[in-house]
């Protein structure tokens, strides 16, 4: 006999021991009758012995089937303790490390997206090192990491964004240049936020700098988004972003003439059925609160 099988005949045999009746003892488990019969049949087949007396109109145990109660009981009991605990481990939330670019409002909308799907989410908001920190320390259970271009699958194109209005289609870098003969203006810088502060983006904004001959310091690495903002309305300077950044911050966004730059998403687990998991349900979901598009959608 199987273990459901067994675990669903003990059932049946407690259920019909309590009540004394097969048919009051099947409607308690909510079978018909003739089922709760066979099971229980199956059961003394199993056990080797009969469990009730079927001389009397009422369901009597055998003398061997009050020495197998307690074990059928206990067996249930069991049974019914490893659901309880299913059901709340599938209501404990899982911990994701998510970017803190994120908004309260998107991540809201990806926590009730996830949750009608059966997936009850802890979001802790970090920037990109630290996401990946959390789950390697496994302080988090899976993060959205930031990844190289081409190796995620959620992709947002990046921009130069400014308080002004750049007045052209693109933003070319070697523009910030500036004129030899004015030496005395500041010159317009590039303030990069923590989320794109990893080598993939970084080093290749970096050598565009080098490569149009701007000053070291016309690429700025900010403390934080608020910094890199705080910068630009209060000049004519750029801060690398998204184009739903620059929206949701009332900057004018141009893509970069020189390069094509783009964050690219993917989740990272402590095990990789979790990750594949998180990556198909949450697919569309995920999307919406980065502002990104599904890699496949993109290249569609």
């Amino acid at each position: 006999m199987r273990t459901m099988d067994l675990v669903g005949a003990c059932r049946a045999f407690v259920s019909v021991s309590e009540s004394g009746s097969f048919t009051l003892g099947a409607a308690g488990q909510r079978i018909p009758q003739p089922v709760a019969s066979r099971r229980i049949a199956a059961l003394e087949k199993h056990l080797g012995g009969r469990l009730f007396d079927r001389s009397t109109r009422r369901a009597t145990l055998t003398p061997f089937g009050r020495d197998m109660l307690p074990s059928a009981q206990r067996l249930v009991q069991l049974a019914d303790a490893m659901e309880h605990d299913a059901e709340r481990a599938k209501l404990t939330p899982l911990r994701i490390a998510v970017p803190d670019i994120c908004s309260a409002r998107d991540l809201a909308h990806l926590d009730a997206e996830a949750r009608q799907l059966g997936v009850y989410l802890d979001f802790h908001p970090a920037p990109p090192g630290e996401r990946a920190e959390f789950v390697r320390s496994r302080q988090a259970r899976a993060a959205i990491a930031n990844v190289p271009a081409g190796e995620g699958r959620w992709s947002v194109p990046l921009g130069l964004a400014s308080a002004v209005d750049p007045g052209a289609d693109a933003v070319f870098v070697e523009t910030l240049r500036g004129s030899r003969a004015d030496r005395t203006s500041r010159r317009r810088r590039i303030w990069i936020q923590p989320e794109d502060d990893v080598p993939h983006i970084r080093d290749r904004i970096v050598r565009i700098r080098d490569s149009v001959g701007l000053q070291p310091a016309q690429l700025m690495i900010a403390s934080s988004l608020t910094r890199a903002v705080a910068e630009v309305l209060g000049s004519a300077d750029f801060v690398l972003a998204s184009s739903d950044q620059a929206e949701e911050l009332d900057l004018h966004w141009r893509p970069i003439g020189e390069i094509r730059l783009t964050r690219s998403f993917d989740i990272v687990a402590t095990d990789g059925e979790t990750a594949e998991s998180l990556r198909a349900r949450l697919r569309s979901a995920v999307a919406r609160c980065l502002g990104a598009v599904a890699d496949s959608e993109a290249a569609a």
